[in-house]
Order: C-alpha cells, then sequence, then structure tokens
C-alpha cells in the first residue's frame, strides 16, 4: 500500500466507528501479517533509548528483525532506562520503526510489574523510574480496595507516560500451597479478599472505576486506559509439591482437596469488572474433574476444555487470550537451556503445539515470534484463515480502543520525566510500604518493645541500613551502643538450579540453625526487633516468643519499615496467609486447599496495632 493509499484509509480515520475499521485493516493484511499480530515476545529496552539490534547471548531477536521481517506488533518490554525520558524516547523510537512498515501497525508495549521489589526476569522487574510500593501480597495487607485502586492507577498513569499498555498483571491465584515461589504477586490465600482486591486493580488500570471518574475520566475502556492481563487461569496455586511450572519437576498442577471452583472464583470477578486479557497459566492439571469430565492432562494453554470450554463458552469472556511465555520452542537463558513449557505434549513438534493452542482457543502466543508457522498451518488447510481472523480482531480492536492509531501513537518525553516517580506518588507508595507491615508480636515477658519511642537508638543489621538516618529514631552503628537492635531477614528457600532457576524461591520455609543461633544470639545482648521479608509464607517458630518484636513486611525498604516501627505512618497489616508452624504441617496440607496447615503458628487475618 502506498503512503497516499494508506492516508485515505477507513481503518486510519479517528472518527470511524471502531469495528469498522478493524474490518478495513483486516481485509488490507496478507497472510503473513495477520500471523504477526498472534505473537509477542521479549525486546530489550537499550541505553539511553535507543533500539536494541544485537541481543547477544540472550538468544531474542533483534527490533527491527522483529518489526519489520517477522510482522510482530506487540512486544514484552525487559529491563528500563535509568529515566523515564528515555524509556518514552525508546517507545517513540519503536513506534517510528512500526510506522515504517506497510500498514503502520503501531506496537502494544507490554511490561511484567515493575513498581514494588521484585527483580526476577520471568515475573517482575525492579521499579527503577517508577514510584515504588509493596507487593501484591502487601497491598492484600491492608485489605483496602481503594487503596488497591488508587496504586493501579498511580501504575496507570506512569505506564501511559513510557507508553506502556497492557500489564501482564494483576495476578488473581490463590496461594494455597506455601512453597510457592509466585506467592510474593497474589492477594493471597482467600479467594474472596483477591476477587475483591484484583476487581479494584483492574479498575485502577483500566480507568473505569471510581479513582479516575473523581479524576474527570469517563469511567470506560479507551485511551487513556492500560489494558489488564489476568493471570493465571484457571488458577495457579495449586503446585505439586510447590514447584514452579517454568521447569519441568514443577509442571504437575494438583487438586487433592477438590477446590478448583475456589480458584477459579476470583477470575470470574474480574471478568465482571471488565478485564481486557486473560493469561493460561504453565501448570498442566492432574486427576482434574470438572462438571463430571476428566480434563485432558496438557498444560492450560493447550487445553480446550478451560479455554473455550470455561472460559470462552460458560464464563462468557471474549476478551484476548495470551499464553504464557515459551510453549512452542526451546529456548536458551544464560547460556543454558530452556525447554519449552509444552507440559503434556513434549511429543508434539512447534507446528503442532501451534495447532493445538490455536483449537484451544487461544489468540496469540507469549515469548515466541515464529509467524511462519501459523502461515504454514494455514496454507496446508490444517487451520482456517477465518480462525486467524477471529484473534486478530480481538487484537487490532484493543489497538483502536488504546488510541494506539490515534493519540496514543507517541508520548511526550519531557512529561514522561515530570510525571513518573513524581515526589507524591513517591510519597504515597512509601506509605503504603509502611502500613503493610504485619505486626506478629509486640512484646517480650510482658514488656512492649513497640512502638519505639522517639529518640530510641536502633541497631540494623540487614539490607538498606547503611548511611540510614531517621526523623524520629538515632540509628547507631554497633548493638553495643544501641537500645534496640532490628534484625531484617528474608524467607528462607531451597536453591533449585543455575540461570533462570536461581531466581524462584522453592523447597523449606525454615530458617537454617546458623541463622536461628545468630538471631538469638543478638538479642541475648539487646532486645532485638526480627523483620520478615516474606515472598512466600515463613516458618518464624524459632523466634516467636524470644525476640522483643515479630514482624513481615511484603516489599518495604527500611526507612518504610523505620517509619510504621516508630508510630510515624501506624502499621495496619493482617497476614494474608496463614504462617506454618512446621515444615511437617506444610507437607502434610493439600496444595489446593486455603488454610490446610495444621495449627498455624499465625492465622490469616492476624496483625497487631500498635499504640
Amino acid at each position: 500500500m502506498s503512503g497516499e493509499e494508506t492516508g485515505a484509509a477507513r481503518y486510519l480515520d479517528p472518527t470511524a466507528p471502531v469495528a469498522e475499521r478493524v474490518d478495513d485493516l483486516l481485509s488490507r493484511m496478507t497472510l503473513e501479517e495477520k500471523a504477526g499480530q498472534l505473537f509477542q515476545t521479549m525486546v530489550p529496552v537499550g541505553p539511553e533509548g535507543t533500539l536494541v539490534e544485537d541481543t547477544g547471548r540472550s538468544g531474542l531477536p533483534g527490533t527491527s528483525e522483529l518489526v519489520l521481517e517477522r510482522g510482530l506488533t506487540h512486544l514484552n518490554a525487559l529491563g528500563a532506562p535509568a529515566t523515564a525520558g528515555e524509556f518514552a524516547l525508546w517507545h517513540n523510537r519503536l513506534q517510528e520503526l512500526a510506522a515504517s512498515t506497510r500498514l503502520r501497525i503501531p506496537v502494544t508495549v507490554a511490561t511484567d510489574p515493575r513498581h514494588a521489589f521484585t527483580d526476577n526476569p520471568g515475573t517482575g522487574l525492579l521499579a527503577g523510574p517508577f514510584s515504588q510500593w509493596p507487593e501484591t501480597l502487601g497491598l492484600a495487607a491492608t485489605r483496602d480496595a481503594q487503596l488497591v485502586e488508587e496504586f493501579a492507577d498511580t501504575v496507570r498513569r506512569e505506564y501511559l507516560a513510557v507508553g506502556l499498555r497492557t500489564a501482564l498483571h494483576p495476578q488473581v491465584d490463590l496461594a494455597t500451597e506455601p512453597r510457592w515461589a509466585r506467592g510474593a504477586g497474589t492477594f493471597g490465600e482467600s479467594a474472596e479478599l483477591t476477587g475483591r482486591l484484583g476487581a479494584a486493580y483492574v479498575h485502577g488500570l483500566q480507568a473505569t472505576g471510581e479513582v479516575a471518574r473523581r479524576a474527570g475520566g469517563e469511567g470506560r475502556f479507551g485511551a487513556e486506559s492500560v489494558s489488564a492481563m489476568t493471570k493465571h487461569f484457571p488458577g495457579g496455586g495449586p503446585q505439586k509439591d510447590g514447584e514452579d511450572p517454568h521447569f519441568p519437576y514443577g509442571r504437575e498442577q494438583v487438586y487433592p482437596g477438590g477446590r478448583f471452583d475456589e480458584h477459579l472464583a476470583p477470575f470470574r470477578e474480574l471478568i465482571a469488572a471488565g478485564t481486557r486479557q486473560m493469561m493460561p497459566y504453565y501448570g498442566m492439571p492432574v486427576g482434574l474433574v470438572v462438571d463430571g469430565e476428566p480434563i485432558e492432562e496438557v498444560g492450560f494453554g493447550f487445553n480446550r476444555q478451560i479455554l473455550t470450554g470455561l472460559l470462552r463458552e460458560k464464563l462468557g469472556f471474549d476478551g484476548v487470550i495470551c499464553t504464557d511465555w515459551g510453549l512452542i520452542t526451546d529456548a536458551e537463558f544464560a547460556g543454558l537451556p530452556f525447554p519449552a513449557r509444552a507440559w503434556g505434549v513434549e511429543q508434539l513438534t512447534p507446528l503442532e503445539r501451534v495447532a493445538k493452542v490455536l483449537d484451544a482457543g487461544a489468540d496469540q502466543f507469549g515469548g515466541e515470534s515464529c509467524p511462519e508457522l501459523v502461515v504454514e498451518l494455514v496454507h496446508s488447510g490444517r487451520v482456517s484463515e477465518d480462525r486467524i481472523d477471529a484473534s486478530v480482531r480481538r487484537l487490532l480492536a484493543e489497538k483502536f480502543l488504546l488510541g494506539l492509531f490515534d493519540e496514543r501513537r507517541y508520548v511526550d518525553v519531557d512529561a514522561a520525566n515530570e510525571l513518573v516517580g513524581a515526589a507524591d506518588a513517591r510519597a504515597a507508595g512509601l506509605r503504603a510500604q509502611s502500613r503493610s507491615i504485619t505486626v506478629l508480636e509486640a512484646a517480650s515477658a510482658g514488656r512492649s518493645a513497640l512502638p519505639l519511642a522517639a529518640g530510641t537508638r536502633v541497631f540494623i543489621e540487614g539490607a538498606g541500613s547503611d548511611g540510614l538516618t531517621h526523623e524520629r529514631l538515632e540509628v547507631v552503628d554497633s548493638p553495643d551502643g544501641a537500645d534496640v537492635a532490628i534484625v531484617r531477614l528474608a524467607a528462607p528457600f531451597e536453591q533449585r538450579g543455575p540461570g533462570f532457576e536461581s531466581f524462584f524461591h522453592a523447597g523449606s520455609l525454615e530458617f537454617s540453625a546458623e541463622d536461628i543461633h545468630r538471631v538469638l544470639a543478638l538479642a541475648d545482648r539487646v532486645p532485638t526487633i526480627v523483620d520478615v521479608y516474606l515472598d512466600r509464607p515463613a516458618v518464624l517458630t524459632p523466634f516467636a516468643g524470644r525476640v522483643a518484636g515479630l514482624v513481615v513486611n511484603y516489599g518495604a525498604s527500611t526507612h518504610a519499615l523505620l517509619d510504621a516501627l516508630s508510630g510515624a505512618v501506624r502499621p495496619e497489616g493482617k497476614l494474608p496467609f496463614d504462617l506454618p508452624r512446621s515444615m511437617a504441617a506444610v507437607e502434610e496440607s493439600r496444595p489446593d486447599v486455603p488454610f490446610d496447615t495444621v495449627g498455624p503458628l499465625f492465622r490469616f487475618g492476624h496483625g497487631l496495632e500498635l499504640g
């Protein structure tokens, strides 16, 4: 199509109805261009806002190859430059590249969560220039749906500023298997709490809730929205032995307690809230029966009974279904092999896997860039072009609704620097960190240790304390000169392997004998408050009743912690899950059943008020 023909095209008319624009664009597309829409893969954000063409040992294609040669228009941004302006500049250069193609289809840029403390290239990214808040578990600890919506609205505004238009979140799995590595991204163990807060999260991201309306928004999905991709349908919590299905040893998802419907419940709430997209999980259900029908033992992304029968037909979801990343082709990560997560269909070729995903009802392949396989399937007659068109329609409609063909193709670089990580957003994030702190024990031997009185001399052991000062407390560099010691720990885990595996915390939740001895020895010298970062539950039995105070956080800076412990900000956190008394109790529990560990040390909802 020439530039003159493009200029007169109906799909480029911003006043035309979306359905007409989609029809017009689809009629002009070749099969190869349609196939490119069905793939979304990772792309690095280059230094100083540059497009990355040489990705080194990552195995990822360069940006120009993805856009110009493979025809992809959905990309998942990896990493972040030092400033929002550089991020915005990268986005604009990416859109300029897309505008040079025949049909000028803009790129929809997606991202994993990047507003908290997780640093895992497969699940979440450090906040960088964005405002920093507690992990989703911490939002759940506040029990505050308005806070969750306000947080998601902040995420929306900061994403819009740099051009991020699809959020690969929220995550509404239930954390019913305490050992599972993905607990930090959930709202905890309760289906009711998860559904309620997850719906607020969707409204904040998509500008369809009260927060957006109070700010003068229309309250409907459109150019001011970020599209929410809810995950992981139909609930990824019940992993056998708590292992993660990114890896072959964690592929089995089991339901010994028969609680499939409980895991499904939050997704019903988020569909009702209007989530635009859905991501099925890697897990392969074993022995699952739904409505009297045995479910095929293949990963959910390949599962027609789950995606078409349940999600499309029974639940009435007509949005975009995008698979989790890397179901089709084997890859490499940090120089190590990383096989496709083709659980239950390992024997199929990549071509056959693509056919099975399309037959299951998915619209898009996450973490893949092989549109030639779709073209081959259509040319061979194994998949009809009408089937491809059905998915392309959904994907194109999203671009039009988001304004990407019109006023939202490019972003303002200077405005991005002003808006992203602005002082008010950073202050709100810091306050939310403090609010989410959960006080489990505040006294020892009948003597209250919390809140800390003004002027208390505090020694801090753990991350984030070097050079720290605080407005209410005196931070000292030795326990010998301290009134109180604070020890910051992280929930324990067992290393599963090198490379990508090292980012996933799995296995035992018990602290080592060395850590326990060190902390209790310090507690014998000076009143000691133990603070534990929970990216999943931990066995705190060795510390309970033996230290001056016991608190947990879900992503909080040391300054935010001191604000909470000193009463500068009132800690309001209530546990979003049970904390087990022992690993024996965890091992005996059923992974699909909430609150199933016998005699938990602290129960869901526990949290003391200070002062």
